[in-house]
């Protein structure tokens, strides 16, 4: 395998990205993202005592993971995959096919790395970032890296959420986030200890409880370990939203409590 050369694969996302308007937010935030996202991959893959080699393929695979996005957001002006196509697809084209017509910018991923050897497991851990369920068959040094860049990128999530405000995420205001109640299948959710699938949120509140069960599907201890050091899921549970006013209704608010006080029991013993 070719050493990787992060300055190169930096530089070629930035040249990417940079034909796309960095002062449009959305766009800003997922080029945040996209680095927050390697470098948690770099940091749960050290702390599982990887060679150097996957250290760097871990790292690239979560630089990668979101190409998509940004003709994504350009093409739909949406980052909903079910309102336009799916953001890994369309990365995958970008990177290992054909970049759109009309893109302002084009990549491929020989501008990250000269080596094909590990194009199929970058292949894959695009393909698979944002699924539910990881296909079966994956061989099990391809299901590592996909479940590396799946932890990373629910880490950042978490914080993206955190730092932003229910309507920018939700599209709802305050008092309508406050005013939603859980439902059912989300709940049975949490109590299963599992994420929630998209059918499974109705309600402005059942997005909330979704991101919070981002935790008990971490697969690797130290992405658990940096989830707790950095604090997010504690700023989602205390004032989600930055909102720190209850429920309007009481059952609501009591439900909530008691998912938090459960998350918090979780948390101290993972």
């Amino acid at each position: 395998m070719t050493a990787i050369d992060r300055d190169r694969a930096r530089a070629a996302f930035k040249s990417y990205t940079d034909a796309y308007d960095a002062t449009n937010p959305r766009i800003a935030l997922k080029i945040e993202h996209t680095y927050h996202v390697a470098e948690a991959c770099d940091a749960v893959a050290r702390e599982q005592d990887w060679s150097s080699e996957d250290i760097d393929l871990a790292w690239l695979c979560g630089l990668l993971h979101d190409m998509g996005r940004f003709e994504q957001l350009r093409r739909w002006d949406t980052f909903k995959d079910a309102e336009s196509m799916s953001h890994a697809v369309l990365g995958i084209e970008i990177l290992f096919g054909e970049n759109p017509a009309d893109a302002p910018a084009v990549t491929s991923i020989r501008d990250f790395i000269d080596d094909p050897a590990e194009d199929e497991l970058i292949r894959a851990s695009i393909a698979y970032h944002s699924d539910f369920r990881l296909p079966a068959q994956l061989d099990e040094r391809t299901q590592s890296f996909c479940d590396i860049v799946r932890d990373g990128d629910k880490i950042d999530i978490m914080r993206t959420i955190a730092d932003s405000t229910v309507d920018t995420i939700l599209k709802v205001d305050e008092k309508t986030f406050l005013g939603s109640r859980f439902s059912s299948p989300t709940l049975a959710a949490f109590d299963e200890h599992r994420c929630v699938a998209r059918d499974e949120r109705n309600e402005p509140a059942d997005y909330l409880v979704g991101l919070i069960c981002f935790m008990f599907e971490l697969v690797y201890p130290a992405s658990r370990a940096l989830a707790r050091e950095q604090g997010d899921i504690y700023r989602l549970l205390d004032a989600p939203f930055g909102i720190t006013r209850p429920f309007t209704d009481p059952a609501t608010q009591a439900t909530w409590s008691r998912l938090k006080d459960e998350m918090r029991d979780w948390l101290a013993r993972a």
